[in-house]
């Protein structure tokens, strides 16, 4: 692995800056559940824009932020908001700084056993091993819009995902909750109605 590594390194180095499109950069975040939505909104935007998509934890949420607070950018897409959710309830990771909006229907944690005791009977989702999702309920889902509508402070789109607000919250899928997602939109609308 390695030596694979070293190898990338070496014909990153050697094939010098990528060309630039010319096309105004935008960020997108995304995880597992959230592929199809990004792939759907690059494939429109990729004619227009640079579209530039990062893994919504660690690592990449924090390039992502640090390359919106250079101001290089024109805009972001933040698909994938479940941050808000782990800071406030406990999940993984947990660290969020205070400039992105972030709220949703997801709760990340590790491995199962790694579930508070204060949510059991919770609806979970086994992601992978090494990954447990928690279903947020229509309370948390309100208080979430509510505080994050009251964040915005430019130029701010919500766009409301009618057939879901991930892959697991479609219809037929594990954590589908029409009620939890409606007081999520009810409370995120909060800011903009008299």
């Amino acid at each position: 692995m390695l030596r694979d590594a070293a190898f990338g390194i070496v014909g990153m180095a050697s094939a010098g800056p990528a060309a630039g499109t010319g096309k105004p950069p935008i960020v997108l975040t995304m995880f597992g559940v959230t592929t199809p939505c990004v792939t759907a909104i690059t494939e429109q935007l990729r004619g227009r824009f640079d579209c530039i998509v990062f893994h919504a934890t660690g690592t990449g949420r924090r390039a992502m932020e640090k390359l919106a607070d250079s101001a290089f950018l024109y805009g972001v897409i933040d698909v994938t908001t479940t941050e808000v959710c782990d800071h406030l309830l406990g999940g993984v990771p947990a660290r969020i700084g205070s400039a992105r909006l972030r709220a949703l229907d997801m709760v990340n944690f590790c491995a199962i056993n790694t579930v508070p005791a204060q949510y059991a009977g919770r609806k979970l989702q086994r992601h992978n091993p090494q990954v447990t999702l928690m279903r947020t309920t229509a309370a948390e889902s309100r208080h979430f819009g509510c505080r994050e509508a009251q964040r915005c402070d430019g130029p701010v789109r919500f766009l409301i995902p009618e057939k879901g607000t991930s892959a697991l919250d479609a219809p037929g899928q594990p954590f589908h909750d029409p009620i939890a997602d409606a007081a999520l939109f009810e409370g995120s609308s909060r800011r903009f109605v008299g």
